[in-house]
C-alpha cells in the first residue's frame, strides 16, 4: 500500500507540474491566412494542452466559434476593414451581432468586437473617417440587444499613429490623426474599454540594427534607457514603446484608459535584408515576453497596471503576403511542430509538440491510471 500511495503522489505532482510547465500565460493571434492549418476541432485540443485561455481572431470564424463551445477561452472577434463603410448603417451593425456573435455567446465565450485593424495611419486614406462611427454603431447595437455588459467594442492601432514614441514622457500622437483618435479616446473612456496596440520592437531592430541594442529588443541584460524628464530607465523597447502610448493619450486629456497589447511578436525567419528574424532571436523574446507577463508587472511610469497581452501568432501563415517574416511569426508549424524551445536554454519553458489526435486520449489514460490507483488504496 505504501508504494501505490507513493506512486499515487508522484503522479498527482508530475500531473501538477505538467500543466504548470506548459502554461503560456497570455493570449495569442489566431490567424488563418494559410490553406494547411489543422481543422479548429485540433487547434482546441492544442490550446487546451497549453492552458491558454484567451484567443483573437481576425474575423468572426463560425467553425472556430463553434469549436470551441462550453471551453474556458476568452474570444477577441474582428469586424474586417472592408466592413467599416456598411456599419455606419445601424440595422447592418444590428444583423452582423445578430449572425456573428448572439448565436455563440450561450456557450462560447465572447467578450471584445475589434472594429477594424490598423485603420489609422494604414494605406486606405478613405478608412479612417469611418473608423469612430462604426464603433458607435456597432456599440449601440450591443445596447439595443443588451449585450453591451458583456461584449465590449474597440479597434486595433499600428504604432504609426504616434509621431513621437523617445523619451515615453514625451509620446505624442501625429497630428494628422488626432481629428480621430480624439472621439475614439473619448468613446473608450465612456465605455471602459481598452485601448488597442500592435508593438513589434522587431521593427525598430530590422531597420536599424547599428544603433538600436538587440538585448534592449530582447528583454536581455543591458543598461537601458534613461528617460531624461522622468529619470525612469527602461530596459526594454517595448514597455518604453506602451509609455509612450499612455502619454500621448494624457497629452490629449483623455482621461484614465487602459493601453492593452493586442499583437506583438519576433519572426523566426526573413528575408536577407530583414536583419535578427531569426529562430534563436524570436524564442528568446517570447520567452521574456511569456516570463515578464507572468510576473502581472507593469511598466516603469505605470508600474501598478498590469500588461494584458496577445502573442503573434499561433501558426506561420503561408499565404500571408509581403516579405518571408510575414509567413513565419508563428508559435507552431502547421502539423503542431513548435518553431523553436521557448526556453533556449530553460527547458521548463519549452514548447511541446502537439500531437492533435492523440492529446485528448493521453489525458484520458492518465485519468483512468489515477482512478485505478486510487481504487487499489480503497481495497487495501
Amino acid at each position: 500500500m505504501a508504494v501505490i500511495l507513493h506512486t499515487l503522489i508522484l503522479l498527482l505532482t508530475l500531473t501538477g507540474l505538467f500543466i504548470s510547465t506548459n502554461t503560456l500565460g497570455v493570449g495569442i493571434n489566431y490567424g488563418q491566412i494559410a490553406n494547411n492549418l489543422p481543422p479548429p476541432s485540433h487547434v482546441t485540443t492544442m490550446l487546451k494542452s497549453l492552458n491558454i485561455s484567451k484567443v483573437k481572431l481576425y474575423d468572426a470564424d463560425p467553425k472556430v466559434l463553434g469549436s470551441f463551445a462550453n471551453s474556458d477561452v476568452e474570444f477577441t472577434i474582428g469586424l474586417g476593414n472592408e466592413y467599416l463603410p456598411r456599419m455606419q448603417d445601424p440595422q447592418e451593425a444590428q444583423i452582423w451581432i445578430q449572425q456573428k456573435v448572439q448565436p455563440y455567446l450561450s456557450q462560447t465565450k465572447i467578450t471584445c468586437i475589434t472594429v477594424g485593424n490598423e485603420i489609422l495611419g494604414g494605406q486606405d486614406s478613405q478608412l479612417p473617417q469611418y473608423l469612430y462611427p462604426a464603433m458607435q454603431t456597432m456599440y449601440q447595437a450591443l445596447v439595443n440587444l443588451g449585450l453591451h455588459k458583456q461584449v465590449y467594442i474597440t479597434t486595433a492601432h499600428s504604432l504609426q499613429i504616434l509621431a513621437t514614441s523617445f523619451p515615453p514622457s514625451q509620446g505624442a500622437f501625429r497630428e494628422d490623426l488626432v481629428q480621430y483618435l480624439q472621439p475614439i479616446l473619448a468613446f473608450h473612456a465612456q465605455t471602459s474599454s481598452p485601448f488597442l496596440i500592435n508593438v513589434y520592437p522587431y521593427f525598430a531592430y530590422k531597420n536599424d540594427p547599428n544603433n538600436v541594442p538587440l538585448e534592449y529588443v530582447l528583454f536581455e541584460p543591458n543598461a537601458g534607457a534613461i528617460d531624461p524628464n522622468t529619470n525612469l530607465n527602461y530596459d526594454n523597447m517595448l514597455y518604453a514603446q506602451i509609455d509612450a502610448v499612455y502619454s500621448a493619450i494624457r497629452a490629449l486629456n483623455s482621461g484614465s484608459i487602459q493601453v492593452q497589447i493586442s499583437e506583438t511578436g519576433w519572426p523566426s525567419k526573413g528575408d536577407e535584408d530583414e536583419f535578427g528574424a531569426t529562430v534563436k532571436n524570436a524564442g528568446i523574446y517570447h520567452k521574456n515576453l511569456i516570463q515578464r507577463m507572468q510576473k502581472r508587472q507593469g511598466t516603469p511610469a505605470n508600474p501598478s497596471q498590469p500588461i494584458d497581452c496577445y502573442v503573434f501568432a499561433l501558426f506561420n501563415e503561408n499565404l500571408k503576403p509581403g516579405p518571408t517574416s510575414e509567413r513565419n511569426y508563428g508559435l507552431y508549424y502547421p502539423d503542431g511542430t513548435p518553431v523553436y524551445n521557448l526556453g533556449v536554454q530553460h527547458e521548463e519553458h519549452d514548447l511541446p509538440r502537439m500531437q492533435f489526435s492523440a492529446s485528448g486520449k493521453n489525458g484520458f489514460s492518465m485519468f483512468n491510471l489515477l482512478l485505478l490507483l486510487v481504487g487499489f488504496l480503497i481495497i487495501a
